[in-house]
C-alpha cells in the first residue's frame, strides 16, 4: 500500500513538468475568470422573489455561472494548448477537479432545494459538497488509496480479541453512510409531504399530521438503517436510549412538550394554517397580538402579523393559554364601537347616524344587519354603541374600525351632534357665601391648587361688599 510521501512523490515525477507552469497560470486566469463572473452576477438587482421557483433558478444562476466561466476559460486553453507541443497532463487533471467539483456541487444544490429551503441547509451544502468532493480529488490524483490506509492506521479505541478495532476511517465511513440515507428519507419524506399537500378528500389539519409524522419517522428509520449499514450493532443504542429518556425527564421537557403540543394541535384540529389568532388571556375581540397562522411545524407555530413581522409561538403557548381564533368555525365576528353624546342631543337621532355611518364600509355585512344600543348613562352624557359584523377577519380589524370612527366623526359634525368631553365646574365663594368666582375646565387640564396661575382660566366676579 502506498503512502501518502510516496504518492506525492510519484505526483512531482509524473506530472510536474515544463507545462506545468502553463498550466498553473492558466488555472490562475481560469480562478480569476469565476471570481469576475460571480461578482458581476451578484450585482444584478434583486427584485421582489417571493415564488420560490424564481429564488431556486436565482440560487443555481450564482452557483453555475463562476464554475461555467473556469471551465470555459480552461477549455478554451486545452483547446489552444492542444496544436502546440506543450504538455497539457496538468491542465487536463485541472479540468477533470474543477469539472467533479461542479458536479457535485450541482448535486448537493438539488438535493437541497428538494429536501427543503432552510438556511442551515445552505451552509451544510457546501460543507458536505467540499467533503465529498475531496475524497473524489484524492481518486482522481491516485491518492485515495494512500489517505484512507492513512486514516484506517489511527486507531480509535483499542483492540479487542474478535473485534475489529474502531479506526478514523471507520468512522468517516459509517457517518457517510448515515447521512446518506437519512438525504435519502428526507427526500422521500418531502416529496410525500407535497404529494399529501394535494389531497382534496383530508382536512388540512390532518394531512399537516400525517406528512410531519411520516418525515419524522423516516428520518429515524433512515438513521437506524444506516447505522446498520455501517456494521454498527443496534444494541448498544439501548443505552442511548436510556440516556435519552432521562434526558427528556429533565433537561428536554420543554422541548418534548411542545412536539406533543404540535401533534395534538394538527390532530384536534383547533388551529390550522390560514387562521387568524389573536393572544390576549381574556375572551373577546381584542386584537391583541392579532396575527395570520402561516406554517405549522413541529415544536412552534409561524404567526405573521400586518407589519409583517413572523413570531414563532411554541406549541405548548397555544395549549396552555386562551387564544381567540377569529375563524374557528365561523369567519363573521362581531364589532363593538362605543360613542358618547351630550344630554342636550337626542339620543334616537344619534343612533340614526351610527347607522348611516355604518355604511361607510363595503367588509360590513348587511345580514346581519348594524344596529346602535343605548347602553348606559354616564356622569357627561348617554352612552351609545354601534355593533356591526363582518366576515374577513383576516383582511384586519382595526382598518374597519377606523373607516367607521371617521365616519362617525364626519357625520356627527354635519348633524350638530357633540361628543362631551369631562369637565370640572370651579365656583369660588366669600366668607357670606356669596359667589365671586366660577368657570369650567377641561379634566385632564384642571389646574391643581397652589400651582402657579391656578384662577387664570376663571373669570372672577369682585366683590362689591367688605
Amino acid at each position: 500500500m502506498d503512502t501518502i510521501t510516496d504518492a506525492l512523490t510519484r505526483f512531482a515525477h509524473d506530472w510536474l513538468t515544463s507545462g506545468s507552469l502553463v498550466a498553473l497560470v492558466l488555472v490562475a486566469l481560469a480562478a480569476v475568470a469565476a471570481l469576475i463572473a460571480g461578482r458581476i452576477v451578484a450585482r444584478w438587482p434583486q427584485a421582489e422573489l417571493q415564488a420560490p421557483g424564481e429564488r431556486a433558478v436565482r440560487e443555481a444562476t450564482l452557483l453555475a455561472v463562476p464554475y461555467g466561466a473556469a471551465l470555459v476559460v480552461l477549455l478554451a486553453a486545452r483547446g489552444a494548448l492542444g496544436l502546440t507541443s506543450v504538455d497539457t497532463r496538468l491542465l487536463n487533471l485541472s479540468l477533470e477537479l474543477l469539472g467533479s467539483l461542479a458536479a457535485i456541487r450541482a448535486i448537493a444544490f438539488l438535493l437541497r432545494v428538494s429536501v427543503g429551503r432552510n438556511g442551515r441547509l445552505r451552509t451544510w451544502e457546501v460543507r458536505a459538497a467540499v467533503f465529498v468532493w475531496f475524497f473524489v480529488a484524492m481518486h482522481q490524483l491516485g491518492w485515495l488509496e494512500a489517505v484512507t490506509g492513512f486514516l484506517d492506521s489511527i486507531s480509535v479505541t483499542s483492540t479487542k480479541h474478535g473485534e475489529a478495532p474502531l479506526t478514523l476511517w471507520s468512522i468517516i465511513r459509517s457517518l457517510f453512510t448515515v447521512i446518506a440515507f437519512v438525504i435519502i428519507s428526507a427526500w422521500i419524506g418531502r416529496w410525500l409531504e407535497r404529494r399529501l399537500a394535494v389531497v382534496q378528500g383530508l382536512p388540512a389539519n390532518t394531512r399537516i399530521a400525517i406528512a410531519k409524522f411520516a418525515y419524522a419517522f423516516l428520518i429515524g428509520f433512515g438513521a437506524l438503517l444506516g447505522l446498520s449499514a455501517s456494521g454498527l450493532n443496534l444494541g448498544v443504542l439501548s443505552i442511548f436510549g436510556g440516556a435519552l429518556g432521562l434526558g427528556l425527564g429533565f433537561g428536554l421537557q420543554a422541548i418534548a412538550a411542545n412536539f406533543v403540543s404540535g401533534f395534538v394541535l394538527l390532530m384536534d384540529k383547533s388551529i390550522k394554517p390560514g387562521d387568524v389568532i389573536s393572544f390576549t388571556g381574556t375572551i373577546g375581540t381584542s386584537t391583541e397580538g392579532f396575527g395570520w397562522v402561516q406554517e405549522l411545524r413541529g415544536r412552534y407555530v409561524v404567526v405573521r402579523d400586518r407589519d409583517g413581522v413572523e413570531t414563532l409561538v411554541p406549541n405548548q403557548n397555544l395549549i396552555t393559554n386562551q387564544v381567540i381564533n377569529w375563524s374557528y368555525s365561523d369567519k363573521r365576528v362581531r364589532l363593538k364601537l362605543p360613542v358618547r353624546i351630550s344630554y342636550d342631543d337626542e339620543p334616537e337621532h344619534a343612533m340614526a347616524v351610527l347607522l348611516e355611518a355604518a355604511k361607510c364600509s363595503p367588509r360590513i355585512l348587511r345580514d346581519p344587519a348594524p344596529v346602535a344600543r343605548l347602553m348606559g348613562f354616564h356622569d357627561y352624557g348617554p352612552d351609545l354603541e354601534l355593533r356591526f359584523w363582518i366576515a374577513d377577519p383576516e383582511a384586519g380589524v382595526n382598518n374597519v374600525r377606523s373607516d367607521v370612527n371617521r365616519a362617525i366623526w364626519r357625520l356627527f359634525k354635519e348633524a350638530g351632534i357633540t361628543i362631551p368631553r369631562a369637565q370640572l365646574d370651579v365656583r369660588m365663594y366669600d366668607a357670606n357665601g356669596r359667589v365671586i368666582g366660577q368657570g369650567s375646565l377641561p379634566a385632564r387640564s384642571a389646574p391643581r391648587p397652589g400651582d402657579p396661575g391656578a384662577g387664570s382660566p376663571l373669570a372672577p366676579h369682585h366683590p362689591t361688599g367688605p
